[in-house]
This record gives C-alpha cells, sequence and structure tokens, in this order.
C-alpha cells in the first residue's frame, strides 16, 4: 500500500489528478507498480477500467482535442517512452472550470501519469524524437462516438511548449512548428475540429 502520491483537481480543476507512483531503483534498475487498485481507492479515486491502449507517434504530431459524446471515458495517462506535453480541457455542462484547461509534461523519466475523467477534450503533443504512450480507459471504445475541439480554439488559448506560429480562423497546422523547425503533424480530421462556441 502506499505506493502512489496523487495530487488532485490540479489547475484549479475539480478531478484532474497527476499521480506519481513509488519507484524503487537501484543499480540493475527500477521497478514501479503503475496501477493498484487498492492504492487508489486509499486516495479516493474508485473508477473501474475496462480499456488499455498504447499509441506511437513521431515529433511534432498533436493528436486532439477528442472527447466522446455518448460514451465519455475518463482516462488514466502515461508515457512509457520519450515526452509529451499533454492536456485536458473541461468540458462539464455547468461545471465552475467549463472551457478551462490544464496541462502537465509527462515523460519516461518523470513517470507522472494524468488522470482525465469523464467529460474532458484531450489531446497531447509530442516534444520528443518518439513518444509511446499509454492509456486506461473507463469505457470501452465505440465507433463514432468521438467529437473533438481545434487544438488551438483561441477562446480556451492552450499554451503548447516550443511552439510557434499565429492563429490563422482554423484547426490547420499550416504554418506551425515547434522551436527547432520540426512542423506540427495533424491529422486530417483534427484538422476540421472547430471552437469550443460551436460546441
Amino acid at each position: 500500500m502506499g505506493q502512489i502520491k496523487v495530487e488532485k483537481n490540479v489547475g484549479g480543476i475539480k478531478g484532474l489528478c497527476i499521480i506519481q507512483p513509488a519507484v524503487h531503483g537501484d543499480n540493475r534498475g527500477y521497478f514501479m507498480e503503475t496501477y493498484n487498485q487498492n492504492d487508489m481507492r486509499e486516495a479516493g479515486l474508485d473508477m473501474v477500467f475496462v480499456q488499455d491502449n498504447q499509441s506511437m507517434s513521431v515529433k511534432g504530431v498533436l493528436r486532439g482535442l477528442h472527447f466522446q459524446k455518448q460514451f465519455p471515458q475518463g482516462k488514466l495517462v502515461r508515457v512509457i517512452k520519450g515526452s509529451v506535453f499533454d492536456v485536458a480541457v473541461d468540458l462539464r455542462p455547468g461545471s465552475e472550470t467549463y472551457g478551462k484547461w490544464f496541462g502537465v509534461e509527462l515523460t519516461e523519466e518523470n513517470k507522472k501519469q494524468f488522470y482525465i475523467p469523464e467529460g474532458f477534450a484531450h489531446g497531447f503533443l509530442v516534444l520528443s524524437e518518439i513518444a509511446e504512450f499509454c492509456y486506461k480507459c473507463t469505457d470501452f471504445y465505440h465507433p463514432g462516438d468521438e467529437g473533438g475541439l481545434a487544438w488551438n480554439d483561441p477562446a480556451i488559448g492552450v499554451e503548447w511548449p516550443t511552439l510557434e506560429g499565429r492563429y490563422q480562423g482554423s484547426a490547420s497546422a499550416e504554418g506551425y512548428v515547434l522551436s527547432d523547425g520540426t512542423p506540427l503533424n495533424l491529422s486530417e480530421k483534427d484538422q476540421k475540429w472547430q471552437g469550443i462556441d460551436k460546441l
């Protein structure tokens, strides 16, 4: 027991949590528990996960901002290789922090995990040459249920680190680069999402 440290309501947004596992290391390497239901419950987190996902992305890829419309998912996310800037935007109707965002850098070195409850849009920007991203979900994937929000919506104002460019009225990646010149890389679908005022 007691293998995690939980920071709740990060960024002043109720429900968002940063979870820091205890890492046991020596000259051979390290060991850590990446998930323990008893420790989570002891910390007041009683979500049940039903699906694990993993993705790999190259530097400059931005995935997001995604949410599920009819079957919302809570997500416990972490990076096992590389680094990303991970972002959640509160889209819960009636929330005091509706439209507010919070971001955290997740890396293979810091081993932080980020819990994003149901009702948030989520996305991440890859800062390393490659990143392997793992997450647990509280509901299954339902085809056709995905919604999205423009990653650069000025009404939300996410401050993506190292990203340079000027908003030109859409979610297009055109004209955006990382500070080292790497072009921003978005899927065709992610360049078509609109702002929060269109939800």
